[in-house]
């Protein structure tokens, strides 16, 4: 099989995945198969899943860009299982139930794991470029882990520890998505990178938010350490990346002036 046509069906089956891990836990709602955006029309890649800016040659690639995860037996997995273990333990409620919220990749669901932070409150009303960066960045972050996803299956920590989640709906799904490196990790620390070029006044809460929201899935007990650790590599890369595209350089500087609007 030619690269490129390799290269292709990994990029399928990783947007297969992608939307197993968006839609696990509820059925996405119905969207337009075309939305408008400043910088050109955007397709669905999937029901609800709108195409990145990245085209496939610009993703990068979490196989070449992270090591392999921790073996079992070393210090490294070792520290993972302390970790899982510590959180399992855990009897802090709320912060279980901001990370069932952060969990969810559904719009307009979604920006409130930032929003929660922010003065200006990201909405598809109130700031529609922010927004469309937002559901469109998910993909170029979410695509990014695949490379490595697919080709490690690492077994996430409940079907290692046998103990719950705080997202029971979505295991089954879940079962069938690589651990490592965290997708919902790297699209959560894309979206920080991006606020805080947005919003640099509050860089250091947004940058705070971006890292517990990766946290999040270590206390759902659906990620290790290293996957987190890992997701945040390639969300950096996935960023990287972007600051090389002309779609999204556009978006961003208009996304800017829209927020400066707002806070005159």
């Amino acid at each position: 099989m030619m690269r490129k046509q390799f290269y292709q069906l990994q990029l399928g089956t990783a947007i297969v995945l992608l939307a197993v891990m968006f839609s696990c836990a509820q059925q996405a709602p119905k969207e337009q198969p075309v939305i408008t955006s400043l910088s050109k029309e955007i397709k669905e890649i999937h029901a609800g899943i709108l195409e990145g800016y990245l085209s496939e040659n610009e993703i990068p690639n979490s196989l070449n860009l992270v090591p392999p995860p921790p073996e079992e037996g070393s210090v490294a997995f070792e520290l993972d299982q302390e970790i899982a273990a510590m959180y399992v333990a855990s009897n802090d409620e709320a912060r279980r139930e901001q990370a069932a919220k952060d969990a969810d990749l559904h719009f307009p669901e979604a920006v409130d794991a930032f929003n929660m932070v922010l003065n200006t409150k990201i909405s598809e009303a109130n700031t529609p470029h922010l927004y469309m960066i937002m559901r469109r960045t998910l993909a170029d972050a979410g695509l990014s882990t695949y490379g490595a996803k697919n080709h490690y299956q690492r077994k996430r920590p409940f079907m290692v520890n046998n103990t719950p989640t705080c997202t029971p709906n979505d295991e089954a799904a879940l079962r069938k998505d690589g651990s490592y490196p965290s997708g919902h990790t790297a699209i959560g620390w894309t979206w920080a990178l991006i606020l805080s070029e947005v919003f640099p006044a509050q860089a250091d809460v947004i940058l705070e938010r971006g890292k517990e929201f990766g946290i999040s899935r270590n206390v759902c007990n659906v990620h290790w350490h290293s996957d987190v650790v890992a997701g945040r590599m390639m969300g950096a890369a996935a960023v990287a990346k972007l600051h090389a595209n002309a779609d999204f350089m556009i978006d961003l500087k208009v996304a800017k002036e829209e927020i400066k609007a707002l806070m005159k």
